[in-house]
Formats: C-alpha cells, structure tokens, sequence
C-alpha cells in the first residue's frame, strides 16, 4: 500500500494543485462563476453551454449543437452536456478518475457524470436540496444561534390566513413572504395588502411559507467552505438587489460590491463570526465545501439578519476568488476541491481566519449581472463582446473594446471593465433573460442602496452595444435561449 504524503499548509497545497494530475471539469451554462481557476489548478476545464469566447480561451470548450429538448432549468443543461458525444470524447482524451463541478446539478446529473467516469466533487443533490429550503435554513439558524428577521413558518390558502399566521408572531402587516426554493427574487413576494396577495397568490397559497416582518434591509453576502478542520470564512460583501436598471425582479440579485468600506468592523466580525457557527452546524449534517450565506441588514435597527443559505458554489464565488486574501494564501474554492481530492492535508483553520479577516485583505471588486428588464422579445443582431472595455469620461457614457482577455485579473483601474457575454448575435433577448456580466474594481453601489454614477454610466454603455429586431408574439424564441433567466447565484 503506498505511503499517504499529507500537505502541510499552504505553500504545499499551492504547489499541489500547480502539478494537479487530476482532470477538473466545470460543467455549467457559462464559466463564469470559477473563471480563473484554471490560473491556479492545472487541468482545469471548462465546458460550456454558450460560447462567450467564441473558441479563444484555450480551457474551455463549447460542443456544437444538436437537436434536444426545449430546457427548463441549469441542471437540464448540465445533463444535456453529459450526453453530448463531443463532451463525452473531450472527457475521455483528459484522462481517467476526472472529478466533476456544478453549480446546479440533481440525482441524474450525478448518474450522467458516473457514466462518463467522472466523480462529481461536491455534497449529495438530495443533501443540496434539503439545505437549499428557505425553511431548513430558519430552522438550522436558530439551531446555530443565527437569528433570522422575525417570521413566522407555516401555511396560508387565502389572505386572511396570511395575516392570522403573521399576528400570531407580531408581524404586522407589512410582510414579506418566501416560499421554500426560488432564485433572484422570483419567489420573494411583498405583501402589504389584499392586493398585493392576490397578485401572486397561486404562487403561495397552500405552500410552506417564511412569512416575515418587513424591514429596511442592507443585504451582505460572504462565501465560507466547510473543511475538516473547520469553517473557513471569505470576505464580506454587498449584495446589489431589485435595482430595475438590471433587473424586472423585485427581491432579485443583480451583483455585488467587496470594498472596505461596505460595513463597519464590529458588522463584519458579527457576519464571519455568524457565518463560523452555521457552517459548523451545516457540517453536522455532513455538508462539505463551498457555501454562500446571504445576510440582511435592519438599516434602522442595525440587526444582522440570516437571509438563506446558498449550499453551492454561487454567484459570489467569482468575487471571493479574486479577493486580497485570495491572493495572499489561495482562492477559497481550493479549499473546497481539497475535500474531495483524495488527498490528506494540514492547515490553522484559525490563522487562515485571522488574516482574512484583516481590514487590509479587503480590496475593491464590483459585478453586475445585466438582465433584461424590459418585456418584449427581440432577435438579436449585435452585442458585445467578451473581453477588456474601456469606459469613456465625460457626455455620453460610451464604451471602448480595449483588448481581449479571458477573465477580470488583468484589470487596471475603474476605467476598465471585464464583460462576460452570454447572449449573442443570432440569440434572442427577452424580459429576465441574463445578456452577460461585467466586473470592474470600484464600487457600484452606495450605502443607502443606490447604483453610483458610475454604475449607471457602465450600465448605459454595455446596453448600447445591443441592437436588434422586435419579434411578433406569435413567434416563441428557441426554448434554450428563452425559457430560462439564468441563475448565477
């Protein structure tokens, strides 16, 4: 039996991972949420739905397409790459014992992935499911000592009900209600009146509901990764949600700001510290890896909030990736791959967490994700690019195509941004549909929740580059372009 060498910090765990052996594939819509990596982990690959480089960047590989079904979610997509023979070939040629990632995946795709020899390197889809309920994550909060706004779970067929389960907690009657599972907003519903039930009411009569006291929320988000020796916590940073200059969702995630300044000392500590104990009971459970926890600020109150649980890589993993801290030891996201690399190793989980959660680890890094907030459907016939854009000052905000470049590293200054296409020409652009993503390094949204100047000048330029033609009613856009509003949360 061959002696097991442990990795003794992070020095050796980063030359580990520069010789890694071991094919890694990142099987998802858009690389988007680990691109980068690859800088870090040789053989890591990315496979691809939408050609956002349109073959330049040398990782990461996008099959032609062939006739499938119309897709109703991410993991459908998932699976359809897992069957696509150039996908299944591209596997074969990078070697055997490869490990598969996803962000959304479920009990078939982890059948598709063993059928292609692949051994997916995250928790159970059954595990992710339990964890992702809005009710679970209450639940295991208060468990944690984590509190959540004050709620009230149970179930309401009419509004009168509704109202009855929020007086029983002292909720009032301006509430704000959850169902259990949903993305960006889409099943956060406001509800200050009969109205504003009946609204949406066939999306929450008869289900588990988080019925809860509106508040005057600041929303903060931080990325963790439960190791064997610990919780191991990333950088806080602000979430950018509702803004309808990205998107026609109320309660929807539209990106974020990490910046020193986006809460105070004594809120940060509160958040990693919040953040320590419900990933120690997330492990309980038997949860390991990367977990994103969403938190909510009372802006009157100054109370810290559990918003939900995110139990997989997620939107904020770009960010978390590209941090200071990331770059002073390793990105977060190696951490989560030495869980499932079949390798034994050693860290001070509580140093790690010292120096990240130093004031001066924090540096400046923004995202937009731009959906379409207007209701019509267009066939489009011009948009931007991937790659380096340079916003112009002063007049008309117009933007620049600087040079190409296969992720957001290369930055130099708040004049530059890095987009990341996802719609292109000959694709069609419909309300909710994700267009692409920009990163830049400045902040993009004030304290009280405003997008900056700047903000709004990147946002105008990056929609000029579009242009097409209006589509009749009648005529329904590809379901693999339409159906879904991507989630990169």
């Amino acid at each position: 039996m061959a002696k097991t060498t442990t990795l003794r910090g992070i020095s050796e765990i980063r030359g580990f991972f520069r010789t890694n052996g071991t094919p890694i594939h990142f099987i998802s819509p858009t690389a988007f949420n680990l691109l980068g990596i690859d800088r870090w982990v040789r053989n890591f690959f990315y496979v691809n739905y939408f050609d956002s480089f349109e073959g330049s960047h040398p990782r990461v590989s996008v099959p032609e397409e062939r006739p499938h079904p119309e897709f109703e979610s991410i993991e459908e997509i998932c699976n359809y790459l897992l069957t696509h023979e150039q996908v299944l070939e591209r596997v074969r040629s990078r070697g055997p014992r490869g490990k598969a990632v996803f962000v959304f995946f479920d009990e078939e795709t982890e059948t598709l992935a063993a059928q292609a020899g692949l051994e997916v390197a995250l928790p159970s889809a059954e595990l992710r499911h339990r964890l992702d309920s809005k009710i679970v994550t209450t639940q295991l909060g208060d468990e944690a000592g984590v509190p959540s706004v004050p709620n009230a779970l149970g179930r309401a067929s009419s509004y009168d009900e509704l109202l009855a389960l929020a007086s029983a907690a002292g909720l009032g009657d301006d509430l704000v209600v959850q169902t259990p599972y949903g993305d960006s907003g889409k099943t956060t519903f406001f509800v200050a009146s009969k109205g504003d039930w009946e609204e949406n009411e066939e999306k929450m009569a008869g289900q588990e509901l988080k019925v809860m006291r509106r508040i005057n929320p600041r929303a903060l988000a931080v990325e963790a990764c439960l190791t064997r020796h610990g919780t191991l916590v990333g950088p806080l940073m602000s979430d950018l949600t509702g803004h309808p200059q990205l998107t026609p969702y109320q309660g929807g995630w539209c990106g974020n700001d990490i910046s020193p300044d986006v809460a105070s000392p004594e809120l940060r500590e509160r958040a990693r510290e919040l953040t320590r104990r419900l990933g120690d009971r997330l492990a309980r459970e038997g949860y390991r890896g990367c977990v994103c926890v969403d938190y909510l600020v009372d802006a009157d109150a100054g109370e810290l909030y559990l918003g939900e649980i995110n139990p997989r890589l997620s939107g904020i993993s770009s960010m978390t990736n590209v941090s200071a801290s990331a770059y002073a030891d390793m990105p977060l996201f190696l951490f989560h791959l030495l869980e499932y690399m079949d390798v034994e190793y050693d860290i001070d989980i509580d140093d790690i967490n010292r120096r990240w959660s130093s004031h001066a680890a924090a540096d400046r890094w923004s995202q937009l994700v731009l959906k379409e907030p207007e209701d019509s459907v267009e066939l489009l016939s011009a948009a931007p690019r991937t790659g380096i854009w340079r916003l112009s000052d002063g007049g008309t905000p117009q933007v620049i195509f600087s040079r190409w470049g296969n992720d957001w590293h290369s930055l130099h200054d708040e004049s530059e941004g890095f987009y990341l296409r996802v719609l292109a020409a000959g694709d069609y652009r419909y309300k909710g549909a994700d267009l692409g993503i920009l990163v830049t390094r400045t902040r993009l949204q004030s304290d009280d929740n405003e997008l900056t100047p700047r903000c709004l000048e990147w946002i105008a330029a990056i929609r000029s580059q579009f242009a097409g033609a209006p589509v009749e009613p009648k005529a329904e856009p590809a379901a693999a372009h339409n159906a879904l509003a991507f989630k990169f949360a």
